[in-house]
């Protein structure tokens, strides 16, 4: 094994968008997936301007901007009294402003152009079945040790294998991921299935008392991805699990007939126990860091997982290139990161809380303020978020 290659555990969006970071440094790596193929589930995905930006920084902007969907507008309806309470434009004076799109994807489309840019590129391997359990180091390097009980010397090693890192378990030694008791099912439906008077060219939330739908459309509008989130305290993590209809149904009974007719559409849903963590800065050990949900996981609800470990990606080879020093450059890399990526964490939770899920009062508060925000107002409210390119 050629020691001067970066390990990377994890080959999921951030984990591939680090190695394509990296080779455009001219930095190797290796890519070590504990599944047998390398792929994504899920459904939908939201990008803002930021997302963009690290595609280009990554040297697929091309093929990512071929991918997306380009929505009008984020638009949030009230889903008990069935009306918009506000909208953001996303046209022409918002691509101006930020210097990129909005748009909206499919997972596994995005990590199919990831993919294949890392398979193009010679300073980049792949290996699947390739669990990262933990790992050793010196002074000269790191040895990861894998699950089959084989061990794989590299230069450094990047924990970016998700919410349940191994990699984090023993840099961070921290307890297990916070249970938020939300759970998301998710579905998509085929357009011809979609009410025809909700067909919006928008990335569209229903908020209501403990629960909200979102809805857009993906695939060069084949289909509509389709994610509704109940506040039922949900106690244990669960990922993926097959449920009926009527399952999801009953969490929304309360909402709006439009709405609940969305729902009806749905086939195939799965469901997820949404987890996150709060903010550390505890993310090197030595010449090991994190990056992605290893290092920051957060709740759905700013729509910036994946913008996040993007820009990660992003910065971790920036500065691994700017300093003679590995373990000065990942030290760097994480003083970047902490505070933004800390901001959105909470922020994400606060969403939850005070836009998608309030009731009575709380929630008539929600739709005062919003709807009296101006376009103009709503582009300085993101600025912190897209002003920026988001790797500086």
């Amino acid at each position: 094994m050629d020691p001067d290659k970066v390990l990377i555990a994890g080959g999921g969006i951030g984990g591939l968008a680090a190695a394509l970071a990296l080779a455009q440094k001219g930095i190797p790596s290796l890519v070590l997936e504990k599944a047998s193929k390398l792929g994504e589930i899920g459904a939908g995905i939201q990008l803002g301007p930021n997302a963009f930006h690290c595609f280009d920084r990554l040297g697929v902007g091309e093929s990512a901007r071929g991918m997306a969907v380009y929505i009008d507008s984020l638009r949030l309806m009230d889903a008990i009294a069935d009306g918009e309470i506000t909208h953001i434009d996303l046209g022409d004076k918002f691509r101006a402003r930020f210097g990129n799109p909005y748009a909206v994807v499919h997972r596994g489309d995005l990590h199919g152009v990831l993919l294949k840019a890392c398979q193009d590129h010679s300073l980049i391997d792949l290996r699947t079945q390739a669990q990262v359990d933990g790992y050793d180091q010196d002074g000269k390097g790191v040895a990861a040790r894998l699950g089959t009980g084989e061990t794989v010397r590299g230069r450094a090693l990047i924990g970016a294998d998700g919410l349940w890192s191994l990699v984090r378990r023993q840099v961070v030694g921290d307890i297990p991921p916070r249970v938020s008791g939300h759970t998301t099912y998710r579905s998509v439906i085929p357009l011809e299935q979609m009410p025809e008077d909700l067909r919006w060219n928008a990335a569209t939330l229903w908020a209501g008392p403990k629960c909200h739908i979102v809805h857009y459309p993906l695939s060069g509008w084949k289909v509509f991805n389709l994610v509704v989130t109940y506040h039922n305290h949900a106690p244990e993590p669960v990922a993926g699990k097959p449920v009926p209809v009527e399952e999801v149904r009953k969490g929304f009974t309360h909402v709006c007939e439009r709405a609940q007719n969305i729902i009806r559409h749905g086939k195939d849903w799965h469901m997820w126990v949404l987890c996150d963590r709060d903010p550390i800065d505890q993310w090197v050990d030595g010449r090991v860091a994190l990056l992605g949900d290893a290092a920051h996981p957060m709740m759905q609800y700013m729509a910036q997982g994946a913008c996040m470990a993007m820009e990660d990606a992003v910065c971790l080879a920036d500065s691994l290139s700017s300093y003679e020093s590995l373990e000065t450059g990942l030290t760097a890399y994480k003083d970047r990161r902490v505070q933004r990526t800390a901001r959105v964490q909470l922020m994400s939770r606060a969403m939850g809380d005070h836009v998608y899920h309030p009731d009575g009062p709380r929630a008539a508060l929600r739709n005062t303020l919003m709807n009296a925000k101006s376009q103009d107002q709503w582009l300085d409210t993101l600025d912190w978020l897209y002003g920026g390119n988001g790797l500086d």
